[in-house]
């Protein structure tokens, strides 16, 4: 990726909107329907819709603007995510993955690294939570970094990466710059998400400054005491949980693939007719227009509750009061809207779309296909499924 540096505080589009990028957004997705096949056969986005992603403003959003971002905030972002996920669902989950921890950097690290971290002005930096690899100290306070870390979506056009790594029995965060580690050409070969950039990366005793780590867990930090970027900025959104936005972020990329899919059973519904006597077309159809109309019911309500998740999450940050309670309560109802979404999908449209829109390649199988994949996600299957409800009743009833 070919860095391009702005003066802190001078975004390149000063007067840029939220609604003008959303829109930017909202634009690009019949090209993104049209480009899902070729962009799974090259595992991630092509070159050209990375540079205009890069030229609307997409990788700035979340990043401070005394740094050269957009400072837009969480909504604004993941209601580019969603869009870009109705249009193709590999590249809503690798825009919205390898971008969203902006936010992470810009909350918790203090104003040196920061100021690194963001000198490239656009900021693309997948995550993954799991620790791998191994950590030893070198000289000047420098972590010296060797390994694998698998599952790193957004990596192909990625200008950091964040991972975390067991040091002395306890987890630590680290964001390393691109020229720390290699890509392996390692994804593709799964079920769904083919195109979603989701490759390892690798460390062979690479340097970094002791200030881009920090001793914690991602998933399982307090910013109950405030934070450094809230200090830093003054914006009450970088003092907001990290747990419950990464969750609620995957959960916007699969309520935008449930809106492509439904996009697509419309289409059917204008030009298909029905198999059955008397012939009709599908919109004309008593059962076809239950099915239609009990999948677009599901979405409005996992739509409403992901409107009211995202107000719960900026009211909690701006009382001050994000709680370890109310960061898991808000990652609960991220997953009633996964749940949601899937219904639409896996109970409605799928199986009444008819066999020729589900062959290998059809919008909707594809999406099938991707939306399947993510219930093998950490996040959603090991996460959400089981642990987010123990961890919510035991900060609850404060037994830690």
């Amino acid at each position: 990726m070919t860095a391009v540096t702005h003066a802190p505080g001078a975004p390149p589009e000063p007067a840029l909107t939220p609604d003008v990028i959303v829109a930017r957004a909202q634009a690009m997705v019949p090209a993104l329907v049209a480009r899902q096949a070729e962009t799974e056969q090259r595992t991630y986005y092509a070159r050209d819709t990375h540079e205009a992603f890069a030229q609307a403003g997409f990788y700035r959003i979340l990043v401070p603007r005394r740094f050269g971002g957009y400072e837009f905030g969480v909504e604004t972002f993941l209601r580019v995510s969603m869009a870009l996920a109705r249009g193709c669902p590999s590249t809503g989950w690798m825009y919205s993955l390898g971008t969203a921890h902006a936010l992470a950097v810009a909350t918790l690290f203090g104003e040196r690294a920061q100021a690194e971290l963001f000198a490239t002005g656009d900021f693309v930096c997948p995550a993954t939570v799991a620790p791998s690899g191994a950590a030893t100290r070198g000289p000047d306070g420098q972590w010296i970094l060797d390994g694998t870390w698998n599952y790193c979506s957004g990596a192909p056009y990625a200008t950091h990466f964040m991972g975390h790594v067991v040091v002395d029995g306890a987890p630590m965060l680290f964001v390393a710059p691109r020229e720390r580690w290699r890509r392996l050409d390692d994804w593709g070969n799964q079920l769904g998400l083919k195109g979603s950039g989701s490759h390892s990366v690798v460390f062979e005793h690479a340097p970094i400054p002791g200030h881009y780590t920090l001793p914690l867990h991602l998933s399982q930090t307090s910013v109950a005491g405030g934070t450094p970027g809230l200090s830093l900025h003054g914006n009450p959104e970088y003092g907001g949980g990290p747990l419950s936005f990464m969750l609620l972020d995957s959960a916007t990329v699969m309520l935008g693939m449930a809106q492509g899919a439904l996009d697509a059973y419309e289409d059917l519904m204008r030009v298909r007719t029905t198999v059955f006597p008397p012939f009709s077309l599908r919109a004309e159809d008593p059962d076809y227009q239950f099915w239609y109309g009990e999948a677009a019911g599901l979405l409005a309500t996992a739509e409403a509750a992901w409107s009211d998740a995202i107000r719960q999450w900026q009211r909690a940050c701006a009382e001050g009061s994000f709680t370890r309670e109310r960061d898991l309560r808000i990652a609960t109802i991220s997953r009633e809207i996964a749940r949601l979404s899937w219904r639409a999908v896996e109970r409605c449209l799928f199986p009444t779309a008819g066999s020729s829109a589900v062959r290998n390649g059809e919008r909707i199988e594809r999406i099938w296909r991707d939306m399947s994949t993510l219930h093998s996600h950490a996040g959603f299957a090991i996460f959400l499924s089981t642990v987010a409800n123990r961890e919510l009743a035991r900060a609850h009833f404060g037994l830690g």
